[in-house]
């Protein structure tokens, strides 16, 4: 049983942290235990508002910030100004005041908190009385006035009181049961308020909050010797005998470094800042690791741990994914029947994937599931060349997998799509912050991390088979410059991997109707949604992960 002791010396709170307090306790928590933060348009323009006040107050306009150990407060009010001798602290607000049906314009209770929070920093700092504070709603050119009274300062004692004892607890409270404060948040893509009504009732319609896409770039570098370096508030891409390239890192998601092409520390550090991924592959096209710059509260890795340190919190979850795999790869080849001329293998193989998925159910350990698991990739795997069109050339058909290192070209493609589906699970567990190295079925061997292998499963199909045999029935492939033949090796060229990213990449910008939430993202925002999914599973929010399977 956890139990924390009060009366350890605790850090003073921010005034900002009461106002997320007020308006959701869930925010609070997000913000100042697991230190998770998000940036949205309406932050960037309450920025902008702000300058342009500074600039129109000129003089006028005076921040301070202040902090009282005693009262347990620190924050930087906006604008200070002397009033009939008192000295009246201003919030500055973008947006509306709250009408409804009151009859006269009143602060939103959340905002009205802040600034009496304010006030009694500034008496506790300042040694002064302060008679009020006042808010300026911009949208519709409104002033509040909002009266200091004894009744006020001492909510506000109690509301610091009630969030210190909540940011000591190990559990992130429930979401909030006002929806409409949800449509409003800026962290509702990292909370997901309407997935975890879903969890807990199936009839729920969610509102799609997560963003539909990110449209940032992936920047692959794969000529050898090339340079990314950083030249004022971009990246600087430099080849060999070509002009450097400038890079914006506004339209840069990801920075794969392919081979033995090189990033500077000056660049690693502003990739960092600016929330970039960085990621390296080897010249073969396996994924070699990730920079990792994840940065706040230790406790959701806690909780990470605990769940899966558990094992039949492991084993279920593991029943989920490889069942959400095998539904993939079965319906994959029921796709690619042909009617009266389907070979008497394909319909064979799809029968006994049929048989064996009801088995994962009952699978009492890891073991008897990857028995199960094998014996489905065996059958896919052993089927899958029959989906290959008989107009393909013969230098690109396959007998089934093999790997490290691939013997055709089938191989080399499914070999060098898995690694760019590897770096970007990985991607999406070090934006949400979760650890790699703990996951539920995989065991830990060499670069891969766990939990990514994990992940990945739900995706290749998705991803990767899927393209790469379209691809190939298209004939897209050219058999000869798109491939480096070594002995009884073979790896894409330069050509062939610049080919293929451009492939992969497209079809991570399609976007796909999700059988559970019903609504639609783009693969790229799936791989982020799946992660996150994945961490409601411990949180109480379960039920929805590895879900995606193809129709």
């Amino acid at each position: 049983m956890f139990a924390p002791d009060l009366d350890l010396p605790q850090s003073t709170l921010r005034v900002s942290a009461l106002h997320a307090f007020a308006y959701c306790a869930r925010l609070f928590y997000l913000e100042e235990v697991e230190e998770l933060y998000t940036q949205d348009a309406a932050v960037f323009a309450g920025r902008r508002l702000h300058v342009e006040l500074e600039k129109q107050e000129g003089e006028d306009w005076e921040e301070l910030f202040l902090e009282s150990d005693r009262l347990g407060l620190r924050g930087k009010v906006d604008a200070l100004r002397t009033r009939d001798g008192h000295i009246i602290p201003y919030e500055h607000k973008r947006g509306r005041s709250a009408r409804d049906d009151r009859p006269q314009p009143e602060a939103w209770d959340s905002d009205r908190l802040q600034i009496l929070a304010y006030a009694c920093l500034l008496e506790h700092s300042l040694g002064v009385t302060i008679p009020e504070g006042r808010i300026r709603y911009h949208a519709d050119n409104v002033l509040i006035k909002v009266p200091v009274t004894d009744s006020g300062r001492q909510e506000v004692s109690q509301v610091i009181a009630q969030a210190r004892e909540l940011r000591a607890s190990p559990r992130r409270p429930p979401v909030t049961t006002n929806e409409r404060l949800c449509t409003r948040c800026s962290l509702a893509p990292v909370c997901l308020p309407e997935e975890a009504r879903l969890a807990h009732d199936r009839e729920w319609q969610p509102m799609r909050l997560f963003p539909q896409d990110d449209d940032r770039e992936v920047v692959h570098i794969l000529e050898p010797g090339t340079r990314v370096g950083k030249s004022g508030e971009q990246l600087k891409i430099s080849r060999r005998d070509r002009p450097d390239e400038l890079v914006p890192v506004q339209q840069t998601g990801q920075v794969v470094l392919h081979s033995f092409s090189q990033i500077s520390t000056q660049a690693l550090h502003f990739c960092a800042e600016q929330e970039i991924g960085v990621h390296f592959i080897s010249g073969g096209g396996r994924f070699i690791g990730s920079f990792d710059t994840r940065r706040g509260s230790i406790q959701r890795r806690i909780r990470q741990y605990a769940a899966l340190s558990d094992p039949e919190t492991c084993l279920r979850l593991a029943k989920q994914l490889v069942l959400c795999r095998g539904k993939g790869q079965r319906k994959f080849l029921m796709r690619g029947r042909k009617g009266a001329a389907e070979p008497a293998t394909l319909s064979q193989a799809i029968a006994r994937m049929k048989a064996l998925l009801p088995q994962i159910e009952s699978a009492k350990s890891l073991e008897t599931l990857l028995g199960i698991e094998g014996n489905l990739a065996a059958l896919y795997f052993g089927t899958l060349p029959h989906l290959i069109g008989q107009t393909v050339p013969d230098e690109m058909h396959f007998a089934g997998r093999n790997r490290r290192p691939p013997k055709d070209r089938f191989n080399a493609l499914l070999s060098f799509g898995y690694a760019l589906l590897l770096k970007d699970v990985m991607n999406a567990i070090l934006v949400v912050g979760l650890e790699p190295a703990l996951g539920f079925y995989h065991q830990p061997r060499t670069q891969a991390p766990p939990l990514a292998l994990d992940l990945m499963e739900i995706f290749r199909v998705l991803l990767v088979d899927m393209p790469v045999m379209a691809a190939i029935n298209r004939h897209q492939w050219d058999v000869q410059s798109d491939f480096e033949v070594r002995g009884e090796q073979v790896w894409l060229s330069e050509a062939g991997r610049t080919k293929f990213i451009e492939l992969y990449e497209r079809r991570k910008q399609e976007s796909w109707k999700h059988p559970v939430t019903g609504y639609s993202l783009t693969y790229r925002r799936l791989l982020e949604l799946e992660v996150r999914l994945l961490e409601k599973e411990w949180n109480g929010e379960g039920g929805l992960f590895a879900q995606l399977v193809l129709r």
